[in-house]
């Protein structure tokens, strides 16, 4: 069974550009790098040519004749007398890219050959990705890929995208869910976070509709990142290295969720421990969100780098690393204790990352202002706070309201809640999160438009649009 994925859809149209670069798709272990791209060659070339350095090691000499197109090719035959090459119908494919570097040094041979598409992929691991990228900078194409985010989940469950297009309808218009829509959001919202997006994970739970069999894969795949770290981090120390993957979850049960290394050694000292973070981050499986140094724009250069949370960035591999009774816990949506703001935050910081959106928080010093996440439209700041309580959202309104935030006009809140609005708060679901960066930029798009019109005759149209009456509408009278 194939899980459908995003990247179907980019692969497709990678392969229309005619002017397409060898493509090298990079991501942590796991994530079904290689399972997307096979299943993207079978369905669209007669002709495969397929190379995994993990697998078959002896492919590690093929450039020993130099980089020139015939020479790989010529060595590759030589090695396999099956593997074919048919100008114009062949696509081949590097695999674990990470074990042979160097054949990223061809590439520039390949674009300018132009017989052959060329895909590589890999777990590509700190230094490793940047001696690939020196090599190849402007002859290839980078697509990042991560797990499978909430709208893949879906898919995977039976729903069509005329059912991800109504709850962004529900979003932008602030129209509340059914308690029919709203039961079963979240239900399946639950069965994600507990899971996660790792394909292998999802795909035992499509086929027996059971979690027994799903916490074993994500011990293993926990237990292979551990593998890899010690493999592949050179001249760094790989105790340090685990000791910080290691200690994730135990930080972020804390009600203060920055990340302190005196936590994993009294003795720790920033510049010991910032190398191997910088590394896990470059690996794929930890991801950095720092604190701004003012909640203002840009975003880009106005945060401290020495306050950081850390997140995985999946939430199945968060659940796994607790203890047996915790998962237990979890899976049965009881006793969520000390992981529930955790579980939620590490969920809206993954979706943030698989959207392409950075991870900022803000913590005022000497005082009680704090938010979680940080996004932008074109021309505004957007707090983004998430709640594992009922509480009123003190921070958040204290920014909204603040005459010293001269960015911020309106704040998200994401709880377990339905679609409203109150003082400037938006108030989404948790499972909207993967929905954010669209709305965001439909919602922009939506405000430079009416900019273009003035007072009464841009309420008018948008009455005509949306019926009248709903919250687009009194948020247009507002702005005009």
């Amino acid at each position: 069974m194939y899980l459908k994925r995003k990247i179907d859809e980019y692969l497709l149209e990678w392969k229309k550009n005619e002017e397409r670069l060898p493509l090298i798709i990079k991501g942590a272990r796991q994530v079904g790098k290689t399972e997307s791209i096979n299943h993207f060659a079978e369905q669209n070339y007669s002709n495969i040519v397929s190379i995994n350095f993990v697998l078959e090691p002896k492919y590690k000499t093929i450039l020993s004749d130099g980089y020139a197109v015939e020479d790989i090719i010529k060595n590759i035959s030589m090695i396999d007398t099956s593997k074919r090459f048919i100008a114009g119908d062949t696509v081949i494919i590097f695999d674990e890219l990470q074990e042979f570097p160097d054949i990223a040094t061809a590439l520039k041979s390949f674009r300018i050959d132009g017989r052959f598409d060329v895909i590589c992929s890999g777990s590509l691991l700190g230094i490793h990705y940047r001696k690939i990228h020196s090599n190849s900078v402007g002859y290839k194409t980078d697509y990042e890929m991560f797990s499978m985010d909430f709208e893949e989940f879906l898919w995977a469950k039976g729903y069509s995208e005329k059912h991800i297009e109504d709850i962004l309808k529900h979003m932008k218009t602030g129209t509340p869910f059914s308690e029919t829509e709203l039961s079963v959001y979240k239900k399946l919202f639950l069965e994600y976070c507990v899971l996660g997006g790792m394909p292998a994970v999802v795909k035992v739970y499509i086929e027996k509709n059971l979690f027994t069999d799903t916490i074993e894969i994500q011990k293993q795949i926990q237990m292979d990142y551990e593998e890899d770290i010690r493999k592949y981090a050179e001249g760094l120390d790989q105790t340090k290295i685990v000791s910080v993957y290691r200690n994730v979850p135990v930080q972020l049960a804390k009600e203060n969720k920055k990340f302190q290394l005196s936590k994993i050694d009294k003795k720790a000292r920033s510049r010991e421990y910032m190398g191997c973070i910088t590394w896990l981050e470059d690996a794929g499986v930890i991801s950095v969100c720092y604190c701004l140094q003012y909640p203002e724009l840009p975003l880009k250069g106005n945060y401290d780098d020495s306050k950081f949370k850390i997140y995985y960035p999946d939430t199945g591999l968060l659940i796994a690393s607790l203890d047996e009774k915790a998962q237990e816990d979890l899976r049965a949506n009881k006793n969520l204790g000390v992981y529930k703001g955790a579980l939620y935050e590490n969920f809206v910081a993954e979706a943030f990352v698989k959207q392409g959106l950075g991870l900022y928080y803000y913590k005022k010093e000497n005082a009680t202002l704090e938010e979680d996440f940080f996004v932008r439209t074109k021309d505004e700041l957007v707090p983004v706070e998430v709640k594992a309580n009922r509480n009123r959202s003190k921070s958040l309104r204290q920014l909204i309201s603040g005459d010293s935030y001269g960015d911020i006009h309106w704040g998200i809140k994401l709880a377990d809640s339905n679609v409203g609005i109150e003082d400037g708060i938006y108030t989404f679901p948790y499972f909207c999160t993967f929905l954010l960066k669209r709305y965001l930029r439909e919602k922009d798009e939506e405000n430079h438009s009416d900019s273009a019109l003035h007072g009464d005759a841009a309420v008018r149209l948008r009455m005509e649009c949306q019926g009248g009456g709903c919250l687009v509408v009194r948020r247009c009278v507002e702005n005009h």
